[in-house]
């Protein structure tokens, strides 16, 4: 599959002394050639905007409500409300790069835990977390117990998941 060559149009000017003056016009330039650049502009900025999303989901809230408080602070900024509200929404904005990306950790973290299925897997992962303090082992032991009684199901008959 190759490229269409550019086509040109014969316009015919005069016809008055039978020999027929010609000029080859062109067309403008393609709109999809346009329309490619501009497609293509936008992936890549897209695509280089990914490592940014990645970093801001776990720190959305505290951003969002950082960036609702200081727009209202700065609509408001000629009462006494405006200051009131513009302070606590930079403080977020400026917090939210600081905090930790537990979301994202505990994920994976879920995600790592999940391979042990069976039960003698399980008594022998507990066995080797009651080596350790449970303030170290705390959050092992939540995933692996939610992880647990969503496997076991509802206990009541007839009653199904919400």
């Amino acid at each position: 599959m190759r490229l269409r060559p550019h086509r040109r149009y014969l316009v015919v000017w005069s016809q008055s002394d039978g020999a027929y003056q010609a000029l080859r016009v062109t067309r403008p330039a393609r709109p999809r050639r346009f329309r490619r650049g501009l497609r293509l502009g936008m992936l890549l900025t897209l695509r280089s905007l990914l490592p940014l999303a990645r970093a801001v989901r776990a720190r959305w809230r505290p951003l969002l409500a950082g960036v609702v408080l200081t727009v209202a602070g700065l609509l408001l900024r000629g009462s006494s409300t405006g200051s009131v509200v513009l302070l606590p929404g930079l403080v977020l904005l400026l917090s939210a790069p600081f905090l930790s990306g537990t979301p994202e950790g505990r994920s994976e973290l879920e995600r790592e835990l999940a391979v042990y299925t069976t039960a003698a897997q399980r008594h022998d992962l507990e066995a080797t977390l009651d080596q350790y303090p449970d303030d170290v082992t705390r959050e092992l032991r939540d995933i692996l117990a939610r992880q647990a009684t969503a496997a076991a199901g509802p206990r009541i008959p007839g009653c199904g998941r919400r």
